[in-house]
């Protein structure tokens, strides 16, 4: 199975090195030098890992027959994917691969079906669960412990205990025309 772990940025410096997006919880393993990994679109690679390291808290990789700042910039926005056995499983028993996830059935605490995960969106400060349901509209998940409360991969299902809101239009919203005590200061104002 092949797994998206991690996309070209720009370049840096003038020997090569280009900076990368991590899409992996692994990148130690992942992102080695003497890794080779498959592209998208597939005509750039494959790459093979020549350096790496961190720069002000920024993964920098230098491949393999890419010695310049051209050659660095024409991978931009290149998708670098690992080939990973669909039998492994993340470190963590708190993590786990996107194929893991899709299709998994998403229901709340009561047992109510919300719908069935397609696709991971993985954004910088989260990852969003894209939920299709049943009447084909689309609703987005965060995927944090306060949302989702369980994975369970055995019934092939993600436990969720949504806020006011997120997969229904019953949120409680607070206006400033709520009565209360500024309003009727304006109401007396008016009045004078």
């Amino acid at each position: 199975m092949q797994l998206v772990v991690a996309r070209i940025g720009r370049a840096h410096g003038i020997k090569g090195e280009v900076t990368v997006e991590v899409r992996t919880d692994e990148p130690e393993s992942r992102l080695a030098p003497g890794a080779v990994l498959a592209t998208d679109p597939a005509s750039v690679g494959p790459l093979t890992i020549a350096t790496g390291r961190v720069h002000s808290g920024r993964l920098l990789l230098r491949f393999e027959g890419v010695g310049d700042r051209t050659g660095a910039e024409a991978l931009r926005n290149t998708l670098l994917i690992a080939d990973v056995d669909p039998e492994e499983m993340p470190e963590d028993e708190d993590e786990y691969y996107d194929h893991q996830l899709i299709d998994l059935d998403v229901v709340t605490e009561d047992g109510t079906e919300v719908g069935r995960i397609t696709e991971i969106s993985h954004l910088p400060s989260q990852d969003l669960f894209i939920v299709e349901r049943p009447d084909g509209s689309e609703v987005l998940i965060p995927f944090v412990e306060e949302i989702v409360s369980e994975i369970d991969l055995d019934e092939q299902r993600a436990v969720i205990t949504p806020p006011p809101g997120l997969i229904d239009d019953r949120a409680e919203i607070a206006s400033a025309r709520d009565e209360g005590p500024e309003a009727a200061t304006r109401d007396e104002d008016e009045d004078a």
